[in-house]
């Protein structure tokens, strides 16, 4: 029987997240904004609608932070863990990040994403797309 959700959480286990299947994408996104918030070369995000999202936070301890203007960023205020993404470029979906999730996905990674803004140090050999946006 194929999973219909995927669970997932921050570090402290202070907030997890459940994911209804099926996801809408998954990509490793190399902006500035994601490396900066993760302290990683790139961010591997899996995309959903926001409805399908339900976020168990029983301490109240999500902290959401706009990161550029109609853009923001959850991440657990007890450890820290960056965890979700919304913007208004992408009404209606919430953005998790793939590596809190437990579970397998009924997708793979299909695409790195804002690829001009990679970091030269780290050499991508696969044989993704390499997208300078999203579209």
């Amino acid at each position: 029987m194929k999973p219909t959700s995927t669970i997932g959480s921050c570090l402290c286990g202070a907030v997890r997240v459940e994911a209804r299947l099926p996801s809408k994408w998954v990509a490793h996104c190399h902006c500035t904004y994601c490396r900066r918030a993760h302290g990683a070369p790139f961010v591997t995000w899996a995309g959903f609608p926001a409805e399908n999202v339900t976020i168990d936070d029983p301490k109240s301890l999500l902290h959401w932070y706009e990161s550029s203007q109609g853009a923001k960023r959850g991440s657990c205020a007890n450890c820290g863990s960056p965890m979700l993404f919304a913007s208004d470029r992408w009404p209606g979906e919430m953005h998790v990040a793939r590596a809190l999730l437990d579970d397998s996905l009924d997708k793979q990674p299909a695409a790195h994403v804002f690829y001009e803004t990679h970091v030269s140090w780290l050499e991508v050999k696969d044989d993704l797309p390499k997208k300078n946006s999203v579209s």
